[in-house]
């Protein structure tokens, strides 16, 4: 029955597929170079500006929700921990990058902190799947996501917005820039205040009962650029997160307290002459975690990154970039220790004209020598075809090997590290077939020394044998009609451990569909929602079915009104039916909820 299902999804797909005007959308992460989405041979999704303004999106795993293969789940509402799930894998197996910059925390045990990470002037997300630490290196097994803030435009420019809704929610924010022929400047700022709610619902019980859990956090962005002459040219940026949490430890009326400090910095010189481009560039991320009322008290955390780049062209279509890195992870508190690694690349790209079409072939190596673990070797490989006698047809296959690096945490943890500690080594492969707005994808995964906790010893370890994730994307997008987009998306995962048993919190099917409505001038309407599958949760430590926090679906609604060039109004709903779900086994979900909010620019 599920194989009818999925067969005729794809089939409906490719039957009423149709032109999209996406135009010209360039990316930079595939590669490490800037490249046409069409010329991109990876499998990715871009999230675009326009679609995060006109969804409103709070926060960015609300938006990476929209992406076929993507899923999350909090512990709560707000502000409050959440894992994303990237084509089946945790949160700390997917490179998180602001502006090229790592976000993931030295210092913690799931990679990203994505409960503070906000919407703030997003230009857009760009989501490479598959193995890539042949180009990017450590920590990027399921795939990387790049997000990209917006730059200055040419002249002087000013944008403030503010929104209210359900819990006492207040947002506010504020961007100036000015950019001339020579040089650019832009700061922006966003603030979001809210009172939430119980982080903690236990057996179901309405939220109502229990304190609320309220959450504050201001994200800063400040960038600045020079050019020299023609060619050479100096960038800067710094981004700021300042958050502050509370939470339910044991239980919904056990409120405990968190505060969260985070900085990446980068500096970049880029030179550019009739035969290559050179990028030099620094990075530092910054982490500061404290709970004063848990058992738990401070992390502190610093990743350093400088690195060398070309990216030299050649022939007409043609391009390799070569470069080196180095890079340094510190966890300082009681723990103070410290690894590196230094690295060098290649990537190169090939267009041909072969099978009656086009053709484009890319090729990606990285060593990475550790001081601390053995050396690693690590490759990517991607073809893409396209045939001339079909218009919007293509074929695309991509095969990558990566790793990830145990924390300092997972090592030198007095009560729980292990310094025995192996990195995870992860193979994986997929194959997409598109036609103009309909697109199937396969794609399987294998890691091997998955590190885990084990309950019995209290300590981290490397587990014997594979842990398999295997599955099939779907998407689908047609102008319906001059006035309605249709955005459709379905993917279906299998998922097995070491030991054969199922991965929990991952949901077996998960259909994704969004409307949007342009007949009304001046007017946009979106509706959108998702179906969440069978998603089984175990008792802590075996295989025994806790909980099954599947099997549910949600709608929202968001509503754009453009008043005139400068004044725009927006309002949303969310959860639009009220229904009551949990993604993680007695933590709370918001219910049906509103906001509102104006956008002024000038």
């Amino acid at each position: 029955m599920k194989k009818k299902i999925l067969l005729s999804l794809l089939a409906s797909s490719i039957l009423v597929a149709e032109d999209i005007e996406l135009g010209q959308i360039t990316v930079t992460s595939a590669a490490k170079t800037s490249q046409s989405i069409e010329d991109v041979t990876a499998n990715l999704n871009v999230i675009t500006a326009k679609e995060i303004e006109q969804k409103h999106y709070t926060t960015v795993a609300e938006a990476l929700n929209s992406i076929p293969g993507i899923n999350f789940t909090s512990n709560g509402g707000i502000g409050k921990t959440i894992s994303v799930y990237l084509r089946g894998a945790d949160s700390k197996k997917t490179l998180v990058l602001i502006d090229g910059i790592r976000y993931n925390d030295a210092t913690g045990l799931t990679g990203a902190s994505f409960g503070d990470l906000m919407i703030s002037d997003i230009e857009q997300i760009e989501v490479i799947k598959g193995a890539q630490s042949g180009i990017w290196g450590a920590d990027a097994s399921a795939g990387v996501i790049n997000i990209i803030t917006k730059s200055a435009k040419k002249g002087t420019h000013f944008f403030v917005n503010s929104e209210y809704g359900s819990f006492n929610t207040k947002k506010y924010g504020a961007l100036a820039s000015y950019k001339t022929d020579r040089y650019y400047v832009k700061a922006d700022a966003k603030k979001i205040d809210t009172n939430g709610f119980s982080s903690k619902a236990p057996n179901g019980d309405d939220i109502n009962m229990y304190e609320d859990d309220g959450y504050k956090n201001t994200t800063a962005n400040l960038k600045f650029g020079f050019n020299f002459d023609e060619s050479n040219k100096i960038d800067i940026s710094h981004t700021i997160i300042d958050a502050k949490d509370e939470y339910d430890s044991f239980s919904p009326d056990d409120i405990k307290s968190s505060s969260t400090k985070e900085s990446f910095s980068k500096i970049a010189l880029s030179h550019t002459n009739s035969f290559t481009q050179i990028d030099m560039y620094a990075n530092r991320s910054v982490f500061e975690r404290d709970y004063p009322t848990d058992w738990t008290k401070e992390f502190d955390g610093e990743v350093m990154e400088y690195g060398i780049k070309t990216n030299t062209p050649y022939n007409d279509e043609d391009f390799v970039v070569v470069g080196a890195d180095y890079k340094s992870f510190e966890h300082k508190n009681d723990l103070k220790q410290k690894y590196n690694n230094k690295a060098i690349f290649i990537t190169n790209s090939n267009e041909l004209n072969l099978l009656a079409g086009r053709t484009i072939i890319t090729e990606s190596a990285r060593f990475d020598d550790y001081d601390r673990f053995e050396d690693k070797s690590t490759f990517k490989l991607g073809v893409k075809q396209f045939f001339k006698d079909i218009d919007g047809l293509s074929v695309s296959a991509n095969i990558g090997t990566s790793y990830n690096v145990p924390t300092p945490y997972n090592l030198f943890d007095p009560t729980y590290g292990s310094q025995n500690l192996k990195p995870e080594n992860t193979t994986s492969y997929d194959i997409t077939l598109g036609y103009k707005g309909a697109k199937i994808t396969y794609f399987e995964t294998k890691t091997e020394d998955m590190i885990d906790f084990n309950t019995l010893t209290w300590k981290y370890y490397n587990e014997s044998g594979n842990s398999k994730i295997k599955g099939v994307e779907i998407e689908y997008s047609s102008k319906v009609s001059d006035a309605i987009l249709l955005n459709t998306s379905y993917t279906y995962l299998d998922t097995k451990d070491s030991n054969g048993k199922k991965l929990q919190r991952r949901p077996q099917n998960n259909l994704k569909i969004g409307v949007d409505y342009y007949g009304i001038k001046d007017l946009h309407v979106g509706i959108n929602g998702e179906y969440i599958g069978k998603r089984v949760e175990y008792n802590y430590g075996t295989y025994d079915v806790k909980a099954q926090s599947g099997k549910y679906s949600v709608v929202n609604l968001v509503s754009n009104y453009t008043i005139d060039k400068n004044f725009s109004i927006y309002a949303k709903i969310e959860n639009l039916f009220d229904k009551y779900y949990q993604t993680v086994n007695g933590y709370a979900t918001a219910p049906l909820s509103a906001y509102a909010g104006i956008k002024v620019q000038f």
